[in-house]
């Protein structure tokens, strides 16, 4: 569990990043933080593994206090991965990138190949094992971060814009892991703009704006408000927008729809009751 009371950060010489930030993530949770550039959701994840420690309140992870705590601790329990996957990677092959934590927190050299065996095809990475990471894609480059991070199994996984160079197919991919890790019992939290994906996946929407949570709840109620999204700076999912349309000029046609398969349900149903 991720427990977070009256947070305040401010950078120096910079804004205030977050003031006053007070939630919880229960342990299993799938959550997308939302908001514009600047809204704090960067700075409050890194809040989560230690790269930045609250100047006022607290943030407590599985029973440790990160003000006490040190980032080598707090990565074994929540592992990250940038925004940027430059920033995270260093290594001069994939296999040797992927593997450096498991190396760094003392797994045995069979564990070492089993895991980064696993990841490297999970991730579709396998015929890129002994490439430069730096000679990828930046999609390609992005997954050799996020199974550099699912290697050593952290409790809970952060992912800092994890679409964003991604096409339609690799998004798919990366939702059905997210899922999948969160099955077998992992936090997964994504911090995003990509409406569409956060409403596919995600079971709970946190919106930020200007370093204060505004809305916290199910994404039928957070990314179909208007409200909220007008603070957020974002727009609605297209098939929401769409919805809303046709709500317009049908009578009791449902606003709240974030899935193809509502709508179509919703569609049946107004063609069932106008025969």
């Amino acid at each position: 569990m991720i427990l977070v009371e009256g947070a305040w950060f401010t950078y120096p010489d910079g804004p205030t990043a977050l003031r006053g930030v007070s939630l919880r993530v229960n342990d299993g949770e799938l959550v997308a933080i939302m908001g514009e550039n600047g809204a704090g959701k960067t700075t409050l994840v890194k809040c989560f593994n230690g790269l930045l420690k609250p100047q006022k309140g607290l943030v407590v992870v599985n029973g440790l206090d990160t003000r006490k705590a040190t980032v080598a601790e707090l990565s074994r329990k929540v592992g990250f991965v940038f925004q940027n996957a430059d920033h995270q990677l260093f290594s001069d092959t994939v296999h040797s990138e992927v593997s450096f934590a498991l190396r760094n927190f003392g797994f045995l050299g069979n564990q070492i190949q089993r895991r980064v065996g696993q990841i490297l095809r999970s991730m579709d990475l396998e015929k890129y094992r002994n490439a430069s990471p730096f000679s990828l894609s930046g999609g390609e480059r992005k997954r050799v971060a996020l199974a550099s991070t699912l290697c050593f199994d952290p409790e809970t996984i952060v992912l800092d814009e994890p679409t964003i160079g991604q096409d339609g197919s690799q998004k798919k991919k990366l939702g059905e892991l997210i899922q999948s890790l969160n099955r077998e019992g992992r936090t997964v939290i994504v911090v995003t703009h990509d409406v569409e994906f956060a409403a596919e996946y995600a079971f709970r929407i946190i919106a930020m704006a200007k370093g204060e949570i505004i809305a916290d709840g199910p994404p039928s109620k957070v990314l179909t408000n208007p409200q909220i999204l007008d603070k957020c700076a974002l727009l609605a999912p297209q098939i929401t927008q769409l919805a809303q349309k046709i709500s317009e000029h049908v009578n009791g046609f449902p606003k709240e729809i974030i899935s193809l398969q509502e709508a179509t349900s919703a569609i049946r149903e107004f063609l069932r009751r106008t025969k």
